[in-house]
């Protein structure tokens, strides 16, 4: 298994340090642009408005081509549209090419989650999705603190250039190692959104949405909250996330996804809420941002095993919208945060940011009910019934297979 995920967590690796990196380079390139710091701020904004608009019609142009060839035409496109972030001279052309890296990042990491989803059996599942998503926590633990220093001890450009050559290696990992496969789906878009009418899935978007929004609005903006140096606070958020995104994957396994997801999001938002007493010494502000970073990361795999256990035979379809209300989430907190640190500064970003997790908590346990004890009763774990749902989805091989509508 591990050795044809590797290539899908070394793409996400590159996707996820173009996306989180402006977090970390708001000051140069407010500098270099003119612009003020939530201006800056915006860049992720829109990024992640791109990534969820773009996501569904994509995927559905994409529908008949092998997996394959979709991950290496996604980070083609993102490639492309990082060399022209690094190269536009003005703020309203930076502007335009994040909206080119998006549309890459948007086809890669659902198309990459579908893959892992598809060539791993259910009981390694939530393993194989916290591996494959691994590369977007790495990447906040290496990409993003490697980027902020590059981007003050150089510029911002050249940090978007480290962005174009990790997008060229994973290119070149995913023409080497991942399987030429077809993954049955539908090509008609508004199929895309049919999942939306079951409750289940629109409950599972929600709490994608709040709780992303809740903990970008403090991490967009991290940059402006801290007075301490902001690359080891990264580095430390960053593996703490890798922490909890593989402990997340085999607790997922062996609970079930309900107790990860709640337990998630419950101490991810006590974090933020302490974001002022991690601001009072660097030894607090490392230990505090590992532990955010961990509890926060718990619940992505989590997340992905519900979206497939509640559309078991739309997986490829059903992570996708996933991914689209995850960056949802995104913008809603590049806005609000920005709004937020304009009008009350550090601290109008830490209540936003608090108060929007607590939504999260409170949605997620008014909707997210426990399975009815007879439903696990012929199980191992409370997760092997969502693994029994989720092993109706759709059958892959390598090859060139044909797929229908």
């Amino acid at each position: 298994m591990s050795s044809r995920l590797y290539p899908l967590a070394l793409g996400n690796f590159a996707v996820g340090t173009g996306m989180f990196v402006t977090a970390g380079l708001l000051s140069p390139i407010s500098r270099d642009l003119n612009i003020s710091p939530s201006a800056a701020g915006q860049l992720m904004t829109v990024f992640a408005l791109a990534y969820a608009l773009l996501s569904p019609p994509l995927a559905a142009l994409t529908a008949r081509l092998s997996r394959r060839r979709v991950l290496l035409i996604a980070l083609g496109v993102f490639v492309l549209g990082n060399t022209l972030t690094a190269l536009a001279p003005t703020y309203p052309l930076v502007m335009a090419t994040r909206v080119v890296a998006a549309a890459g990042a948007a086809m890669f990491t659902p198309t990459a989650s579908g893959v892992a989803t598809a060539l791993t059996s259910p009981e390694r599942r939530g393993r194989a999705l916290a591996l494959v998503m691994g590369g977007l926590t790495v990447s906040s633990a290496i990409g993003v603190p490697l980027g902020t220093w590059l981007g003050s001890a150089s510029s911002w450009r050249a940090t978007i250039w480290l962005v174009v050559g990790l997008g060229v290696v994973g290119f070149a990992g995913v023409a080497a190692v991942v399987p030429d496969v077809m993954i049955e789906t539908t090509r008609r878009l508004a199929d895309r959104f049919a999942p939306l009418a079951d409750r289940r899935v629109v409950a599972v978007l929600t709490t994608q949405l709040l709780m992303f929004a809740a903990a970008f609005t403090a991490y967009t903006y991290i940059g402006s909250l801290f007075d301490l140096p902001l690359p080891a606070v990264l580095w430390a958020w960053g593996i703490g996330g890798i922490v909890g995104n593989q402990l997340g994957g085999r607790f997922t396994d062996a609970y079930g996804p309900r107790r990860m997801v709640l337990i998630g999001i419950a101490a991810s938002t006590v974090f933020m809420a302490l974001i002022p007493v991690a601001n009072l010494a660097l030894p607090v502000a490392l230990v505090w941002a590992f532990c955010w970073g961990a509890l926060g990361w718990l619940v992505g795999p989590a997340q992905q095993y519900r979206t497939v256990a509640a559309v078991p035979h739309n997986v490829p379809i059903g992570l996708g919208l996933l991914s689209s209300a995850q960056y949802v989430g995104l913008f809603v907190a590049g806005i609000a945060g920005g709004l937020a640190l304009d009008g009350y500064g550090r601290t109008g970003v830490v209540v936003l940011a608090t108060g929007l997790g607590l939504v999260a908590l409170l949605f997620t346990l008014v909707t997210y009910r426990p399975e009815p004890a007879g439903s696990a009763s012929s199980s191992n774990s409370p997760s092997e019934s969502a693994s029994q749902r989720a092993d109706d989805g759709p059958r892959v091989s390598p090859g060139r297979e044909s797929s229908r509508s």
